[in-house]
């Protein structure tokens, strides 16, 4: 179609999003498969853990572990959350290629997820930029709640786009444009997206979306035909906001690569193995996948 991207890069976020407010404790051979499962499933982009405190986030305390005892396909970039100049200096040490940083148009979201105001945490980000360029890794940034917060609910696109062109100030070569608690809908989305694009060029902006409402894939397609090409997904709809009443995961990839080839949209991802993938973590979390297609019999 003439007015869709012929190629779509997707993110793959489950390793680190869909996981860490897991309760059951995944073990890190099962994280270390499940990553090497996305890869080969066709995944170039796959967010891999947190350098956060240990005692904040459980489930990823095993950062080291996993960035050591992963096999890296060549092509396939392995990004890391870092929150601080000290998880920057922990994943450099793990030799990670890519890092991510995170804030919010949200000032009291910002607060409650982070102890720090908008500001305070772009601060933070700072040392990791400096790092970062001295060290030849890229970095991208996160946005959350763009179309929505569970405390102050409407967020000003004002303050999406302020926001933005800070990241990209800092040196981000990617930002990650998210709707943490699912309240978009298609021409909410696309508005927003196409305002931000004319603070920050739209090759360098990516969606994220969660399925709270059921408008998740809907968004997406609307903001593929306002020219985004980066799409952030989670096998088996794995994650979903912890503040957030009734939230559900993230959109699921499997769903999103249906949608996509439907559309003739290439994404190089094969969709059995990443039905496969979706299968093996979904046993080790000892449930159902969430994504619709995970779902269907297969023969």
């Amino acid at each position: 179609m003439a007015d869709l991207p012929g190629t779509v890069r997707i993110v793959e976020v489950g390793p680190r999003d869909g996981l860490q407010n897991e309760q059951k404790p995944v073990h890190t051979d099962v994280k270390i498969e499940f990553i090497e499962r996305l890869s080969a499933a066709g995944l170039t982009t796959i967010e891999t853990t947190s350098f956060v405190r240990p005692d904040w986030i459980p489930q990823l305390a095993d950062a080291e572990a996993v960035m050591r005892g992963l096999r890296r396909r060549r092509g396939v970039s392995y990004p890391v959350l870092v929150p601080n100049e000290k998880g920057m200096q922990r994943a450099l040490a793990a030799e990670a290629d890519e890092v991510a940083v995170f804030t919010a148009a949200s000032e009291t979201f910002n607060q409650k997820n982070t102890n720090a105001g908008i500001d305070e945490s772009l601060n933070r980000f700072q040392s990791i930029a400096t790092l970062a360029k001295e060290h030849g890794v890229r970095m991208r940034g996160y946005i959350s709640c763009v179309l929505g917060c569970p405390y102050e609910g409407d967020v000003a696109v004002a303050k999406v786009t302020d926001v933005a062109g800070k990241l990209d100030a800092l040196g981000c070569y990617e930002i990650s444009l998210g709707d943490t608690i699912g309240a978009g809908t298609p021409g909410a989305a696309r508005t927003m997206l196409e305002t931000v694009a004319h603070r920050v060029p739209m090759e360098r902006l990516a969606v994220h979306f969660h399925d709270t409402r059921g408008q998740a894939l809907a968004n997406i397609y609307a903001c593929l035909q306002a020219g985004v090409s980066v799409v952030d997904a989670s096998v088996s709809g794995l994650g979903g906001c912890p503040y957030a009443g009734g939230a559900t995961g993230n959109v699921a990839t499997e769903d999103l690569v249906y949608m996509l080839e439907g559309l003739g949209i290439e994404t190089g991802v094969s969709l059995p193995d990443l039905l496969d993938a979706g299968a093996f973590i979904s046993e080790a979390l000892e449930r159902q996948p969430a994504s619709k297609l995970g779902r269907i019999p297969r023969k």
